[in-house]
């Protein structure tokens, strides 16, 4: 049986002094980062042995790190280049020859003084009944420092937590992310599937009829966007300070959001039976093409998260799911097939030329979407059955 990795985030409450040993741990080992990340660029090194031959002793004798501390350093910067070059291998820096993605591969990679970085279970332990970890700092071992967590989080981290837990330092707090391997709960035949079409006036519709409207989100982005444009216009101190503390709202309220409906669509598929159908939408910011205005709001939509969201809350829920091809099911009539660009006259609304069927514009494309994910669960078990 497989997993599902679950991220748990607790927050650290640190006495000053504690806090002291996190914060020149973390300049510590982000420094040395910063340095075996140009050492990797100016010798082509970027495998972790490879690399490790080049830096390890210097690590240990010019920044006071442990030996396994070291080794994370390694990892970490040769996970980062991996993570580089792949976006470069995807196009995601730009066509070969671009001034993008020239300046990316041009110089090595910089880690911020408060980045995250691991610490596997030698470098840190959790009391869960006390509710403090011992972790490992550059001032020597610092234990008992308190952390909070919601009554769900520490059930799963007691039950589930397995492998590295990363230290973070953001908007002057301290945080834990860990990882938890959840067991994967057995996926049942579906009855059916429900459609689910993501869009930007309608975050998302399902086949069902629901929709959840994007009304509210996209008037917060505007509002956050103005403010940010005012803001950083008047370039005084104070602007800068409140762009600081304010520049992760709209990311929370986003996120916030797409869980709500990532929770209410897993809930209405377990609840019926069905599985879930999403579009493919795998380089959809390079495939569309709009108008000046209306790039801003593509490039801010954040359907990647949702799907995601999604994604994980099926695999706990034990719902099935499937992605399909997303072409024309917005043209395409729900209820003959007829595909025609004059069925969508409006934003909102279908109506089919050959058959005359009418229906809202975003549900008419959830139930293709439907349609597609119960083919596409046919093709594919077939295909085992028969293997």
């Amino acid at each position: 049986m497989g997993v599902v990795k679950l991220v748990v985030q607790v927050r650290l409450l640190p006495t000053p002094e504690q806090a002291t040993a996190l914060e020149s741990t973390l300049c510590a080992v982000n420094e040395a980062a910063t340095w075996v990340a140009a050492l990797a660029h100016h010798r082509r090194v970027f495998r972790n042995y490879d690399l490790r031959r080049h830096a390890y002793g210097q690590i240990k004798d010019n920044y006071g790190l442990a030996a396994q501390a070291a080794q994370h350093v390694i990892k970490k910067v040769t996970d980062a280049y991996a993570t580089l070059h792949a976006n470069v291998h995807n196009g995601n820096m730009g066509r070969p020859g671009s001034a993008r993605r020239e300046r990316a591969l041009a110089k090595p990679v910089v880690f911020r003084p408060g980045a995250a970085h691991p610490f596997d279970d030698r470098c840190l332990s959790w009391q869960m009944d006390a509710r403090t970890v011992s972790i490992w700092t550059t001032r020597g071992r610092m234990k008992n420092v308190a952390f909070t967590a919601s009554a769900d989080q520490l059930q799963t981290l007691a039950a589930y937590r397995k492998g590295e837990s990363d230290l973070l330092y953001r908007d002057g707090r301290w945080f834990l992310i860990a990882t938890c391997d959840l067991p994967e709960v057995p996926v049942a035949a579906p009855d059916g599937f429900l459609g689910v079409d993501l869009g930007i006036v309608n975050i998302a519709t399902t086949s069902g009829g629901v929709r959840h409207s994007g009304k509210t989100l996209n008037a917060v982005r505007h509002r956050h966007r103005e403010l940010r444009r005012r803001l950083q216009a008047k370039q005084t101190t104070s602007a800068k300070r409140l762009l600081k503390r304010r520049r992760r709202k709209e990311a929370r309220f986003a996120a916030n959001t797409n869980h709500t409906i990532a929770k209410r669509i897993v809930t209405e598929a377990a609840r019926t039976g069905q599985g879930i159908a999403l579009e493919d939408l795998q380089g959809i910011r390079d495939r569309v093409r709009l108008r000046k205005p209306q790039r801003v709001t593509l490039h801010s939509w954040s359907f990647h998260q949702l799907g995601s969201f999604i994604a994980y809350k099926a695999a706990r829920a034990g719902v099935a799911l499937v992605y399909v091809d997303p072409a024309y099911t917005s043209q395409a009539c729900s209820s003959c097939g007829h595909v025609d660009k004059r069925n969508r006259p409006g934003q909102a609304t279908f109506s089919c030329t050959s058959c005359g069927f009418a229906e809202h514009a975003d549900v008419n494309a959830a139930r293709n979407i439907a349609s597609r994910g119960v083919a596409s669960w046919a093709v594919s078990h077939a295909a085992d059955d028969a293997a």
